[in-house]
Formats: structure tokens, sequence, C-alpha cells
């Protein structure tokens, strides 16, 4: 299982200080997204997530030339989420030097952009589903029947959608369902946040998951790099 680190994008900058030794008073705290990813590829990552959170709010990639920076600088996957959603965004993303995107949960509702997008990324495209049930009932869908979890994510994968980033709103993940999704739909499946302590990165392991994007908790030494990559394997 990847253990991937992930960092927000606003304005050039990650929006997160890093400072490895920070507590012992020794290192240097960057800001600089290129940097913080060369650190942890240093220490084994096998891939960096970039979240361009300028382009999620403006729905159109706007930290293309952080992400070429990054791209520069390491040499994994880069996965970019934030205003992708479309055919034209992905090959900017892609010509800055990504290699992944992930697209948000709203394309579940509009199949003629998903199509175009997978056309364009293929394999290498994900998309993002918040799994709460409260959340699906409260997702402002366009359809006439609001859909079940299962019923999205089985339209996805007949789309053409072959990996899942779930987030749960920094809330806990439900090991079976990661156990159900890998099992009935042969799809990776990658989990984002509500990871704060080693146990959970065992416990999504033991479930099948394919990796975890780990930001602040990483970003801040919460959690060691080295003891995450250890509870993973």
């Amino acid at each position: 299982m990847l253990i991937i680190p992930s960092i927000d994008l606003a304005g050039g900058r990650s929006r997160i200080v890093h400072w490895p030794g920070a507590a012992a008073g020794i290192g240097a705290p960057s800001d600089r997204p290129e940097v913080i990813a060369e650190r942890f590829v240093a220490l084994g990552a096998r891939s960096i997530h970039l979240v361009d959170f300028d382009g999620a709010q403006q729905g159109r990639p706007v930290n293309l030339e952080a992400v070429g920076r990054v791209a520069g600088r390491v040499g994994v996957p880069l996965q970019v989420a934030g205003g992708m959603e479309g055919a034209d965004n992905i090959r900017l993303a892609f010509a800055a030097g990504a290699t992944r995107v992930l697209l948000a949960m709203g394309v579940a509702d509009d199949d003629a952009t998903l199509r175009a997008c997978v056309e364009v990324a293929g394999d290498w495209l994900a998309v993002g589903l918040d799994p709460r049930p409260e959340r699906f009932a409260e997702y402002p869908w366009k359809r006439l029947r609001r859909p079940s979890f299962d019923d999205v994510t089985a339209e996805l994968v007949g789309l053409g959608v072959r990996r899942f980033v779930l987030s749960h709103g920094g809330g806990a993940t439900d090991p079976a369902l990661v156990e159900r999704l890998v099992r009935d739909l042969d799809v990776e499946v990658v989990i984002a946040g509500g990871v704060t302590d080693l146990a959970a990165i065992r416990r999504l392991r033991d479930a099948g998951v394919t990796g975890i994007l780990l930001g602040e908790v990483l970003l801040s030494g919460r959690i060691e790099y080295p003891a995450a990559m250890e509870a993973a394997a």
C-alpha cells in the first residue's frame, strides 16, 4: 500500500509549511511544493498528490507552474486534483507534468464530461467520492431519483473509471466498504483524510486499500513518513 504525500497549492505555494525537525529546532521550513515533494521522495515516496486549491475554486487549473516545478524535481508519478473536470483541463495538467488526475464528485452527474475525460486520461483518471450516506442524501444531484453510493460507483465503472479516492470529511473509513468495492467492482481504492495514527494505516492496509493520501498530518510531523511506510508494508 502506498503512502502518498498530499500538498495543497495556493498561489504557487504549499498552504502548509513543512518543517522537518521543527520539534528539535533543526532543519529549515519551506512552503515551496517542489522542495517538499523532493524531501518526501528522498524518504521513499513513490507518488505525490497535488491539490490545486485555487483551481478547485475557479473550476480550471491555476497552479500549473507549481505542478511543473514539482515535475522538474521528482521522478515519480504526480496526481493533480482541483479544477480538472474537463478534457482540456486534463491536457493542460498533463502538459505541465502531471501523470494522473483526480476529478471531483460532481462529474458523476455529467456523463458527457466524464466520457471526454476518460478518453484523455484513461486509467490515469480517478474520481473522488464521499461515501457517507448523509453526504449522498444532501448532494444536489441533477437526476430525478437520488442515487445510492453503489449506484454511482457501478455507473462510473461502466463508463471506464477504475480508481476511486474516498474521503469522509475527516472521519474514519469503513474497511468493509473498501473490501466490498475491491471485491465487487475490481477497482483501486485510495483513501484521502481521516487517518490520524499508524493503527488506522494498518486497518486500511488490511482492507485492501491501494494507497492513502496524507497531507497536514505528514507536513505537520504528527505522523513521520518512515513510520507511515512501515505501517503500510
